[in-house]
This record gives C-alpha cells, structure tokens and sequence, in this order.
C-alpha cells in the first residue's frame, strides 16, 4: 500500500495512464490557447470568449492532474518533447476558422473522455475515491460541452 492506502500496483498504473492523461491535456491546451489568438471571420467575438473559458478552464485541470499523480506517489510529467511522443491529442497548425476550430475541440474532447473513462475503470478498482471523483467531475462537464460544441456545429 502506498501512503494514502492505495496498493502500490494499482496506483502505479494510475500514475501512468494520469500521465498519459496529462500529455493530452498539455497538447489540447496549447492548441486551445492558438485558437483563442487565431480565430478569423464573423464567430471571432464568440469564439474568441469560449476559447478563453476552455484553456482557463484546461489549465485548472492540468495542474489538479498533476497534483493527483503526486498525491498518488507518481512524478508528474512535465517536458513537452515527451508530451508530444505521448498524447494522442496532436498539435494543430494554422487552423483559424470556426468549424475547424470546434470541430478539433470536438474531436479533442472525444479522446479525453475515453482516456477518462479507462483510467475511472482503474481508479474505481483500486478504490481510489480521489481520482475516482475527479475524473467522473470531468466527464460530466465534457460531456456537457460536446453537447454545446456539437449544437454549435449543427447546420
């Protein structure tokens, strides 16, 4: 057992797919932030708004990660040539215009929540209460902007 009762295995593994977690979350953010300064055309006020919510909201996150792998005993993760080699999340270039934009928020989304859910399957049979409340927090709120970003795209 580690120091907050979590066998020792388990919250390995934990730290690891947090990690992952993590790399995807830095990557996301990054390109996040490139919207909210990039975004062209008639959405520019709109979007320009909502991309400042989402990397406020993205960098919260990275940091409680991070905090949640060393609470777990882990050492979290923090050069961005690994983040780039780890995450699935992959860095854009030059998207500017609003579907482009929503719709890589979109699919961004997607891989967090499945990234999410694994490690809440894991959290849930390590009986890690922590993680366990932190990703299903997550879930919930991305769950609610994919179906903000979705009505968005809706033609």
């Amino acid at each position: 057992m580690n120091r907050i009762g979590i066998e020792q295995k388990k919250a390995t593994q934990l730290v690891e797919g947090l990690n992952e977690l993590l790399a995807n979350y830095q990557i996301f953010y990054s390109n996040v932030r490139g919207f909210h300064w990039n975004i062209k055309g008639e959405k520019f006020f709109e979007l320009h708004v909502k991309f400042e919510e989402l990397y406020t909201d993205l960098q919260l996150k990275i940091d409680e990660i991070a905090e949640r792998i060393l609470t777990l005993g882990g050492e979290p993760e923090h050069r961005f040539s690994i983040y780039l080699q780890q995450a699935q999340i992959k860095e854009t270039t030059s998207v500017s215009s609003a579907i482009d934009t929503v719709n890589f928020v979109l699919r961004s989304l997607e891989t967090l929540l499945v990234k999410q859910r694994a490690i809440l399957t894991v959290s849930g049979d390590a009986e890690d209460e922590g993680t366990n409340s932190m990703m299903s927090d997550y879930i919930r709120e991305q769950e609610k902007l994919m179906w903000m970003y979705n009505a968005f795209t809706a033609k």
